[in-house]
């Protein structure tokens, strides 16, 4: 199927082919009829686009300060590689759609397969969006109309949050898509409605739905608000522009009443004057896109609504009630519509978006020809040539990949391929993420179809780096599959799961066949820790390991807090620094133990290890730190000597002859030789790696840790 897309690196905005998405428990797969550009949003982002670095830099000021924070703890190499990276990802573009319900998830009731609706999704012939954030159409109201929804939305939660009365006279600012729905949607409210722009033409349109309406370009809004209001001022001001500068929000200021309001749904300075707002104690409220759900994992995700008792109008509701108003004929879009194009000239649609001065509505239709989308956007699998192909060796295996978020796009499938792997398929969700890693990396094709890795019989290793609580299935299902296995850590969330993995390794294994298993334990395979295993080697007195991580904060609704997503960040990160110490240490855990700075900080938290040999280890895990600090360091004291290793890129000495300080250049955690260890073991039909039975010791003491109080 066909998307449109945008990369922040290149500054490409168009079509590119890829899979059509999955429909998940609780999502809806639409085609696509019609979808609407959001003139104000997608404009930006296409500027921000062609914009150099600097002028990138200069729109995201706080972005820089974390680069600058990044460069001195990791380096500059690292830093740039990141940035490099995350700017090359695309995203996709739009988020007004309307279409066809062509499948249901597990667990949709609502809808039905046929029914028109309207939803957030991006544009693109094929969508998979969340059953909270999708709203069925109404028999009279066309594709068209319909397609205005979720923008209409946006102005109705502003004005929601204005809570406007009958006879109320309401200033709406900035007369975009938003702001001309904004004037509608008030008009049907029983409001005065004064509108103001730059724009002639937009002015014109407002005046047409009814609005007093005031030109900046020549009109004073305060001295016209005072004569309208007979100097008492208005009740309350809609904001919907985008502007750097503060004077918008000083003039809504200036015209508002005593105790009056401003809600602001569109971007301006806000260098705020504080006489502005103290004499007449106006309140300031920003309003969050469609409504309350907006940013909820929980709403939008999981589809866990809010009860209408208590929270009236959420994201969903919102969406019905425009839909309504345009049922009724209270507001009327047709006129905002200036352009029409097919998809297939999405080029001339953004180059109306960013060069015409008369474009608002711009519309793209979709093809109606069943049998060609039967034929193209239904297919979950995108073929492709590789790029600088290269006659494989002999030995050289094959892997298909599951998952391509950052880490796996920027650290894991690179290294793969420089250790000579030949990349297969690509599996994700959604398709673009795949498509993405295909096209840079070479993989012969890019799915959504997960059940493809496990039924190709040219790939001989599965490699998973998918969210946590999906891994052990995958792991279970690759090994009965007959593949080797390299899934990033944590091997699984509970010990149920454990038990199942090592049943199903072990029955391989009892068959004749030698699967590989091996966890994404990569800091063992460090440059720095390597050397220090090395130094270790020749000593059989008790050591003692200090490992201090400065984790960083996660919002708590993070997906790696979610104890069944994620399963927490003990089991989801702690594990890679139990399994060092592991390694160092070179015997098996004896005893383990936590303490959790409080019941709220499951991330803040200090391990202790004891070893079979009596080394004993402690692992400060901490959230509560500053990012300026680097992010781990390792100390080692035995006989009188100590190692210190200082984030992958410094490691000293004290106390050891004839060695001397280390220092790289760039961090190495180990990836790129972690990857290629697999892939040796696999070309050489030797042993894993890291004994499957280190794996399994170490996944059940950071869950067994996880668990304790």
């Amino acid at each position: 199927m066909k998307q449109v897309i945008q990369n922040f690196n290149t500054g490409f905005t168009g079509l590119i082919d890829t899979p059509c998405p999955r429909v998940d428990a609780g999502q809806l797969l639409i085609r696509t009829e019609n979808s609407l550009i959001s003139t104000g949003t997608e404009r930006m982002l296409i500027e921000f686009g062609r914009s150099n670095l600097l002028q990138k830099a200069r729109q995201q000021p706080d972005k820089v300060r974390l680069v600058c924070d990044k460069v001195r703890t990791d380096g500059i190499v690292q830093t740039w590689e990141a940035l490099k990276e995350k700017l090359d990802q695309p995203i996709p573009l739009g988020y007004c759609n309307v279409g066809v319900v062509s499948a249901l998830g597990q667990g949709v009731s609502e809808f039905s397969l046929g029914e028109r609706v309207v939803s957030n999704g991006s544009h693109a012939e094929m969508v998979s969006v969340a059953k909270n954030l999708c709203a069925r159409i109404p028999e009279n109201v066309s594709n068209e109309a319909a397609a205005f929804t979720v923008v209409g939305a946006i102005a109705l939660q502003g004005i929601r949050l204005i809570k406007p009365t009958l006879g109320e006279t309401i200033a709406v600012i900035g007369l975009g898509l938003i702001g001309q729905l904004s004037v509608q949607i008030l008009k049907a409210n029983g409001c005065n409605v004064i509108a103001a722009d730059y724009d002639r033409e937009k002015i014109k349109i407002a005046k047409n739905f009814g609005a007093k309406v005031i030109d900046l370009n020549e009109e004073d809004p305060v001295e016209i608000v005072d004569k309208i209001s007979k100097n008492i001022g208005i009740d309350a001001v809609l904001i919907t522009a985008s502007t750097e500068s503060d004077t918008l929000i000083h003039q809504a200021a200036q015209i508002c009443r005593q105790r009056g309001r401003i809600v602001l749904v569109g971007v301006v300075g806000l260098k705020l004057q504080r006489n502005d707002f103290y004499k007449k104690e106006i309140s300031f409220q920003v309003s969050s896109s469609y409504g309350p759900g907006r940013y909820d994992p929980s709403y939008e995700e999981k589809g866990v609504d809010y009860p209408i008792g208590f929270v009236r109008w959420t994201e969903q509701r919102n969406f019905t009630a425009i839909l309504d108003l345009m049922s009724k004929g209270s507001i009327d879009v047709l006129p905002l519509i200036t352009n029409r194009f097919k998809l297939d000239n999405i080029e001339n649609a953004y180059e109306a978006v960013t060069n015409s001065k008369t474009a608002m509505g711009i519309l793209i239709e979709y093809s109606s020809n069943l049998k060609k989308e039967d034929a193209s956007i239904n297919s979950r699998s995108v073929y492709l040539n590789r790029i600088s192909p290269k006659k494989s060796k002999v030995n050289n295996p094959t892997i298909s990949v599951i998952g391509a978020g950052n880490y796996a796009t920027s650290q894991l499938i690179p290294a793969m391929k420089m250790a000579g792997a030949s990349l297969s398929q690509i599996a994700t969700n959604g398709g673009i993420k795949g498509i993405y890693a295909a096209m840079k990396y070479g993989f012969d094709v890019a799915t959504t179809d997960i059940d493809l890795m496990f039924e190709e019989k040219g790939s001989s290793a599965i490699v998973i780096a998918t969210r946590h609580d999906s891994h052990a299935n995958l792991v279970i299902k690759a090994i009965e599959c007959g593949k080797h296995v390299y899934v990033e850590k944590p091997l699984c969330l509970t010990l149920e799961e454990l038990a199942k993995i090592k049943n199903s390794f072990y029955s391989k294994r009892d068959d004749g066949l030698e699967p590989i298993l091996m966890v994404g334990f990569n800091r063992r395979f460090a440059p720095h820790v390597r050397k220090i295993k090395e130094l270790l080697n020749g000593i059989s007195e008790p050591k003692s390991f200090l490992l201090t991580v400065n984790a960083g904060y996660l919002p708590n609704d993070h997906w790696a807090h979610n104890s069944n997503i994620g399963g927490g960040r003990i089991i989801g990160e702690a594990c890679h620094f139990v399994d060092l110490l592991r390694h160092l240490a070179g015997h098996k855990i004896i005893k383990s133990s936590i303490n959790r700075l409080s019941e709220n900080a499951e991330d803040t938290a200090t391990i202790q290890l004891s070893f079979e040999d009596g080394s004993m280890g402690t692992i400060h895990y901490f959230a509560n730190g500053n990012k300026k600090f680097p992010k781990e360091r390792l100390e080692v004291f035995v006989l009188g000597r100590i190692l210190q290793l200082d984030n992958f890129r410094r490691l000293r000495g004290y106390g050891w002859k004839n060695f001397k300080n280390l220092n790289l250049w760039r961090q190495d955690k180990g990836q790129k030789t972690c990857a290629n260890e697999f892939m040796k073991s696999i070309s050489n039909g030797t042993e894993s790696p890291i004994s499957i039975e280190e794996i399994f010791e170490v996944s059940k003491i950071i869950i067994e840790l996880a668990q304790k109080n």
